[in-house]
């Protein structure tokens, strides 16, 4: 996915979060929000490369978008 300037209504900041909390973070703070908005993930694990994209397509969201950053990893996940 290519990088994207996008407006997210949350910003989470998992970074230092090891597996599987990042994915578990997310899931609470995106049952927060409604149908469309985004939550932006701010995270270091570098298994939430995958796990993020697989959570997003078994809860019904759409990953907008993955970023590596070094060693920082960004995500933007908009909620079904």
């Amino acid at each position: 996915m290519e990088s994207l300037t996008l407006r997210c209504d949350v910003q989470l900041d998992v970074r230092g979060a090891a597996c599987p909390i990042p994915v578990l973070k997310a899931k609470r703070a995106l049952a927060q929000l409604g149908s469309g908005q985004v939550l932006e993930v701010l995270a270091t694990d570098r298994t939430t490369l995958r796990d993020f994209r697989v959570f997003a397509e078994s809860a019904g969201h759409e990953l907008l978008c993955s970023e590596d950053r070094g060693e920082q990893l960004r995500f933007a996940i908009q909620k079904g």
